[in-house]
């Protein structure tokens, strides 16, 4: 059995907890969504967040650490926010975009904090910028919806 490298295992679990928090939070904004080209988007981002997930989950294991199944507390208490925020204001599209931005930008400064430790290898460095560069895109076209009005 490989020893484990609780350093890169550590950093690992704690990105996984956003992507998971990603995936939570596009589900969500999918089902709030009354426009179908923005489910299909959102549905799309949650769907490569999972597959993100289990990429790092992968790398966790060949690593010598337990796969990560959690959110993070503070997305869980977002998420509870913006329930409590829709029940009181009502559901708006820029409200949903303005919250997957917010979502996207806090996964961007997990990954920018797992690429900043020095103890990542080559290829988990690689595989976590191709994640955060997929991140980017995703905060990008949310800006390009938002701007658009739609």
């Amino acid at each position: 059995m490989k020893k484990t490298d609780e350093a890169v295992v550590q950093i690992l679990q704690e990105l996984t907890e956003f992507v998971i928090d990603r995936v939570e939070g596009y589900e969500h904004a999918a089902t709030e969504t009354k426009e179908p080209a923005h489910a299909s988007f959102y549905r799309e981002l949650s769907s490569q967040s999972r597959k993100f997930a289990a990429e790092l989950n992968n790398l966790i294991s060949s690593n010598g650490g337990s796969k990560e199944t959690d959110t993070t507390l503070k997305g869980k208490f977002y998420r509870q926010w913006m329930d409590l925020k829709a029940t009181l204001t009502g559901s708006n599209e820029e409200a949903i975009i303005n919250s997957n931005l917010y979502g996207e930008e806090w996964a961007q400064k997990a990954y920018n904090e797992a690429l900043a430790e020095d103890v990542l290898p080559a290829d988990i460095r690689q595989a976590v910028e191709r994640q955060k560069q997929a991140s980017l895109q995703a905060c990008e076209q949310l800006k390009n919806m938002k701007s658009s009005g739609n």
